[in-house]
């Protein structure tokens, strides 16, 4: 099992074009796998924010003046650096977050090239309406414009699909960025910055500062020169992050937490729904705010997929995530796991059952953060369980009555980022994808994503879209031109203010 992650040299920030060393305080990194220290770094200060955040600023004004397909061209060269890099990104990803070798390779890093290249096309496509007549004596056009520097904080659980989604619609729209990964996972969104200077975009364009959320994150956030603050975490820090964004009056694009429901109808495949869920609950160790975290089960199948769920969670195989055999890696770290288990023992001492794992491993995976697969039922629709995000291989299972019962539930949590819905009939369906109140609702499947579709959430799980088109709603200002077409010095409307004598 690899116990350490490729040196930056020359320091953990990506400033202006080059490495370069943070002038804070000193950090050990640990491999959450084994347990043991990684790498030493050292943390980006204000000096160093604000370094990056000139960097941004002085490199706007040439490059959102570049053509649309001169950005295009720019990103379709970095997407072949990436993928030319992908066996080292991979290794990176899997070392810095214990997730699988088999996620890294054929999940995060594939799909981050794709979402460039996506984006390299949608940079070629920022358009505003056609011009029209609206109004007498004029013509009307909208135009789309770069809002400026772009402030985002990114988070540890996807860091270089988190890096992507964060940079691709601001550069693509002509804006420049200053990206605070998180200090856990700093190492792929280095290497994704270095692939953009190595494919060609300006210096400055993407900086990247690694360093603590209340030194670098707030500074960002509540820096003069930041035009827009796009932040991916917890809805409690989401809500600290609208606080500081007001003291500018800038724009905020929030992806927070999710309780994602998984309903199965009496109708549904019980197999493919039970694969289903433990794939959708498990997956990144569970911690994925769209993972599978509630499932409610019309009761005449509860029994059914319960126990077949169990018995898939009992053959997954939790291991060395550098071993391509490896269906789970380990959490994040050991406070995180141990904050996982507290759910689950919580839950167990509260009267649910705990019908497959529970526990972490031991043997060769007792120093890493590992946590088996786990199925809790019996669990009370008001436990915390049930209703906060536990961010681990964690699923519970509920039964329902009617369909009524089911939507209903499956809107009973303060978060609406993604749900699932199962059922054979297309009544069902419909109705499923209309009344729960989530950002994207899956039928017969859960977690696929796309570069074409949208994703963000509805209520506590934030606001703004990251990937597909839409996401330039929020990067862009719209801007309304009006050509007059009168040359004459009275207008007509004019009178409204005053009567030309």
């Amino acid at each position: 099992m690899s116990t350490t992650t490729p040196a930056f040299d020359g320091g953990h920030q990506f400033i202006n074009g080059a490495y370069r060393q943070g002038r804070g305080e000193e950090a050990k990194r640990i491999n959450p796998a084994t347990g043991e220290i990684s790498e030493t770094l050292r943390y980006a200060d204000a000096r160093d924010v604000n370094d990056a955040v000139a960097a941004a600023k002085a490199a706007f004004a040439g490059w959102s003046r570049r053509i649309p397909a001169d950005r295009s061209a720019a990103l379709l060269r970095l997407a072949a650096e990436l993928d030319a890099r992908a066996g080292q990104l991979a290794a990176m990803e899997t070392a810095q977050t214990g997730k699988s070798i088999r996620m890294s390779t054929e999940f995060d890093v594939p799909g981050t090239v794709d979402n460039v290249s996506f984006f390299a096309g949608a940079a070629r496509q920022l358009h505003g309406l056609a011009a029209g007549e609206y109004g007498a004596g004029g013509t009307s056009m909208i135009r789309r414009e770069p809002i400026g520097v772009i402030g985002s904080i990114a988070p540890w659980n996807y860091p270089l699909q988190m890096a992507g989604w964060k940079i691709l619609p601001a550069i693509a729209a002509g804006n420049t960025i200053v990206l605070k990964p998180s200090e856990l996972t700093p190492g792929t969104t280095l290497l994704f910055a270095e692939a953009a200077a190595a494919a060609g975009i300006p210096d400055g364009v993407i900086n990247v500062v690694t360093g603590s959320g209340p030194v670098c994150g707030e500074l960002l956030v509540t820096h003069q020169d930041v035009a827009m603050t796009s932040f991916t975490g917890s809805t409690a820090v989401g809500r600290r992050i609208m606080a500081l964004a007001a003291r500018t009056a800038k724009r905020v694009h929030l992806e927070l937490g999710g309780k994602a429901p998984f309903v199965v109808f009496d109708d549904a495949d019980v197999e493919a729904a039970a694969h289903g869920a433990v794939a959708g609950s498990i997956i990144n160790g569970g911690q994925d705010c769209t993972a599978a975290t509630r499932a409610y089960i019309q009761r005449p199948l509860f029994e059914e997929f319960a126990a077949r769920v169990a018995e898939l969670m009992d053959s997954v195989v939790v291991g060395d995530p550098t071993d391509p055999d490896t269906d789970l890696g380990s959490l994040i770290s050991h406070v995180h796991r141990d904050k996982v288990a507290g759910f689950v023992a919580r839950a167990r001492a509260a009267g649910a059952t705990v019908r497959a794992g529970g526990s972490a491993p031991g043997g060769n995976l007792a120093g890493g953060a590992f946590y088996r697969p786990t199925l809790v039922t019996d669990a009370a629709q008001d436990s915390e369980i049930v209703q906060d995000e536990v961010f681990g291989p964690v699923l519970t299972a509920l039964p329902f009555d009617s369909d009524d019962d089911g939507i209903r539930l499956a809107n009973d949590t303060a978060y609406g980022l993604a749900a699932s819905a199962w059922t054979r009939d297309l009544s069902r369906s419909l109705r499923a994808s209309e009344e729960i109140a989530a950002g994207c609702v899956w039928i017969n499947d859960h977690i696929p994503i796309v570069s074409e579709m949208p994703h963000g959430g509805y209520k506590a799980s934030g606001f703004g879209k990251d990937m597909s088109q839409y996401s330039f709603e929020d990067y862009t200002n719209i801007k309304h031109v009006l050509l007059g077409r009168d040359a004459a010095a009275h207008k007509e409307w004019q009178d409204t203010v005053f009567r030309s004598r």
